[in-house]
């Protein structure tokens, strides 16, 4: 695969607690995900996949190694560059979409690009666009209550990749929504990594949607195993 290296983990160390408290979480993961690449992270829960993800997304600090984004290591980086680098670079999806409920399902999207400083009326129509794509067009000036589990994730996910980042990391995003939905919501994500170039990091307990995936990895002893 001669694809670029979009995320690089190198040697993660995590733990909490000191003294008698002290747990270690993640001990040593080396892990590559490349552009247009989408891997399912299957693994009980407790075993890390969410610290994982937090530090891969540069929410936490690893206690050692080296998180690189974009071939940029970003561990000696200030608190505002690495914001700067996760707002640019990296999209997030999450069990629960949170949503800003006084918000419609567009401007949700047109948010985020707001922020990085995009023209409104080009941010609404990339906003527009993205819910065609995740056929939830009609839904443009409905607000998250009055949207379905499924629609309200499409809209998340939407929101995710709305700044185009490099990177996407979900946690569960099909976790509270039923098969069916759940299917076309990893198919929007896989189509999106596909076209775009966007390399996902998806965490499931679905192994039937994580079998369709182009790898899957899994967390033993507080390392990325690679599974067959």
């Amino acid at each position: 695969m001669n694809a670029r290296v979009a995320l690089q983990l190198s040697g993660i160390e995590r733990h909490y607690g000191e003294g008698d408290t002290y747990l270690p979480i993640l001990k040593g993961v080396d892990f590559t995900l490349r552009s247009g690449e989408t891997v399912a992270l299957v693994a009980p829960s407790g075993t890390g996949k969410s610290t994982l993800l937090h530090v891969a997304g540069l929410l936490e600090h690893p206690d050692a190694g080296e998180v690189a984004v974009n071939g940029l290591a970003c561990n000696g980086l200030s608190d505002d560059r690495r914001t700067a680098i996760r707002r640019k670079e990296i999209g997030f999806v999450y069990q629960f979409h949170h949503l800003l409920p006084e918000f419609s399902a567009l401007e949700n999207i047109m948010m985020p690009q707001l922020i990085a400083g995009l023209p409104k009326a080009e941010a609404a129509e990339r906003a527009a666009a993205l819910l065609d794509y995740m056929r939830i067009g009609h839904r443009a000036s409905h607000r998250p209550a009055e949207l379905s589990g499924g629609e309200q994730q499409r809209v998340a996910i939407a929101r995710a990749v709305a700044n185009a980042p490099l990177v996407l990391l979900a946690d569960e995003p099909t976790g509270n929504l039923d098969p069916e939905t759940a299917g076309y919501v990893f198919e929007a994500m896989e189509a999106l990594a596909r076209q775009s170039g966007l390399a996902a990091l998806i965490a499931t307990h679905n192994h039937e949607l994580a079998s369709l995936m182009d790898r899957r990895v899994t967390i033993e002893d507080g390392k990325v195993v690679e599974l067959k």
